[in-house]
């Protein structure tokens, strides 16, 4: 296992010397954010980054991420050569020794909470956290932004973009990913590098746009799709952990040596649950990785069971401390949920 860290360029308020720091600590989990989304990366781009990172001691082997264009997404008539500008990117981060690159098929945002600071009333952190019925109740078409959501799109933008999906339903979402996995993984493969498809953030259907890889149904299909060895799996504990349905367990024992990532979060279901509810009334909120509602030992002892080996880094944590900053990426909770994170795996190889 290598213990890994997320750093947004030279715009993260953490300087890479505070990551070094960290005992235990490998390499960072960074991307380019200078170029437009569907363009081919610079090797300076890619080699500019690397420099910083091993300039303070860390690897650069992970990127997260190489985002996917919506037209590819969409099946729209510029997808064949967005997707090849994916592989040739892919290429070119193959030269500069990365191994894993993690991305998502979600579409129009990464990922979605209602809140960027939960107030927790028992110790005084903040932390993010999703609201179910706050969601419902908005209106995606009324100029509403929300964390997650693409802030390069203007209101006017987003509504078309939100009017094309509604002809995208799951199947046809996943035959336009099935095109994009069969276009890409050859150059992943030829190149070094593991695909680590981050799942549905939350796992369920938003404002009528489709998600599909929300459980383990979704990784069984993806490797029907493409057996490649370059076809893996990012297991998010907090993404796939939102729906309890989830035997995170039985994915991460049953998926180890398919998964060359891990983002190992926890969450803290808020209210109380019905399974036979599924994605309805279901709210969290993020919480310390040692605790919430999620058993991260028995999940890591099922990783190492499965025998995984690839890169770990601890996923959104709270402002604790008072610090102030990027909103899941402060420095201080982080920090302790990689120092726990390690002497699980430490304790569970042992």
């Amino acid at each position: 296992m290598k213990m890994t860290f997320r750093w947004f360029g030279e715009s993260d308020p953490i300087p890479l010397q505070y990551i070094k720091q960290i005992p235990c600590m490998t390499g960072i989990v960074s991307a380019v954010y200078d170029v437009p989304v569907g363009e081919v990366w610079s090797r300076e781009s890619i080699a500019a980054l690397k420099k910083q990172a091993l300039s303070a001691g860390l690897e650069f082997e992970v990127v997260e991420s190489v985002p996917v264009h919506e037209e590819i997404k969409l099946g729209g008539a510029d997808a064949p050569q967005l997707i090849a500008n994916y592989a040739e990117t892919l290429r070119r981060l193959g030269e500069a020794g990365v191994k894993v690159v993690c991305y998502n098929f979600m579409p129009v945002f990464d990922w979605l909470r209602s809140d960027l600071a939960y107030h927790n009333d028992e110790d005084g952190s903040n932390s993010l956290a999703y609201d179910h019925d706050a969601v419902l109740a908005m209106d995606p078409n009324s100029g509403l932004s929300l964390p997650g959501w693409d802030e390069s799109y203007g209101a006017q933008e987003l509504q078309e973009l939100l009017a094309r999906y509604k002809g995208v339903d799951e199947e046809r979402l996943w035959l336009n990913f099935a095109a994009f996995l069969k276009g890409i993984l050859p150059a992943a493969q030829e190149a070094g590098i593991t695909m680590a498809i981050h799942p549905d953030d939350p796992p369920w259907r938003i404002f009528g746009l489709p998600r599909i890889i929300t459980g383990e149904r979704a990784m069984e299909r993806m490797l029907e799709i493409s057996d490649s060895p370059a076809n893996g799996f990012t297991l998010c504990t907090g993404s796939y952990g939102a729906n309890p349905m989830n035997d995170l367990e039985g994915i991460a024992k049953k998926y180890a040596k398919r998964i060359p990532f891990a983002h190992l979060r926890n969450i803290e279901y808020l209210i109380g649950l019905d399974d036979t509810r599924y994605g309805k009334g279901m709210s969290f909120a993020e919480s310390p990785h040692p605790t919430g509602s999620l058993d991260m030992k028995k999940i890591v002892a099922a990783l190492v069971e499965g025998g995984f080996s690839g890169y770990v880094r601890p996923d959104h944590g709270r402002m604790i401390w008072g610090e102030k900053g990027k909103p899941g990426y402060g420095l201080f909770d982080r920090a302790l949920g990689a120092a726990y994170l390690v002497g699980l795996f430490e304790g569970i190889v042992d």
